[in-house]
Order: structure tokens, then sequence, then C-alpha cells
């Protein structure tokens, strides 16, 4: 059986427990216009039809009754991990960037293709990449 095909992936979600500081860091390091402001999640624009939900840990659990019908609960427990793309060209402007914020880069790995990651945190411990290409046989 043939599932139906895909389009990408619209959402990615982290779940923190200062909302403020992440608030802080997403907007004021990492640059993202926040699109949604609530009292258990931000939205930020993350690019054409990629957004980033930032949940706060512990007050998404339960089913939200919205005027179009329901949405499930869910939560998360501990750090948790996602990407962002770049050109390999942004990576040494980045590495300044993160100087100037006291961001510390955590790793860097440069992957077999050819592509270089950075891993740094966000205030709650999340790990984040910034990924350039090539990387995985579907981003180059």
């Amino acid at each position: 059986m043939t599932a139906p095909s895909l389009d990408g992936i619209l959402e990615t979600a982290v779940y923190v427990d200062d909302m403020d500081a992440a608030h802080g860091f997403y907007e004021g390091v990492l640059g993202l216009t926040r699109m949604v402001a609530g009292d258990r999640l931000f939205a930020y624009d993350v690019g054409p039809a990629q957004t980033l939900l930032v949940f706060y840990r512990g007050h998404t659990g339960e089913d939200v009754a919205t005027p179009g019908g329901i949405v499930p609960g869910h939560d998360s427990v501990g750090h948790s991990h996602f990407a962002f793309r770049v050109d390999a060209g942004k990576l040494q402007a980045w590495r300044d960037h993160f100087v100037r914020c006291e961001v510390e880069i955590i790793s860097e790995v440069v992957w077999p293709a050819g592509g270089t990651s950075l891993y740094f945190n966000d205030p709650d411990g999340n790990v984040l990449e910034l990924a350039s290409a090539p990387l995985w046989p579907n981003f180059t």
C-alpha cells in the first residue's frame, strides 16, 4: 500500500519552561518574527510555510476546544532537538553573531557529504542546530 505524498513539515515544536527567555532568544538572538503570542504557545515564522511552535511545558497536555474543533493535548519532557537550514556561506556570520550574543557553540560537525552543523542550546537546554548542505541525500 502506497501512502499519499506529503508536502513537507509545516510545524516544528519545542517545549520550554520560561516563555519570556525563549522569546528573547528566538526573536532577539535568532531573529525570528513572532506571529502568535499566547499563554501556552508562541509561533515564529521560520521561512515560507515553516513555523516554529514554542510551547509552555506542562501547559499543553490537555485537549483544547477551538471553534473549528479539538486540538489534542501534547507535551514533552527533557531536551529536544531540531535544525535550521542555512547557507554554508553564512556559517561564519552566525559564529560571529553567537560570540556577540554570548551563545556558546557546543559542537561543530563537518559531515561526510560536506555540510557543516553548528550545535547550540536555547535557554531551556534544547539542542538546536544550524546545518548547511550537503548533509542528507535530500538536502544538497
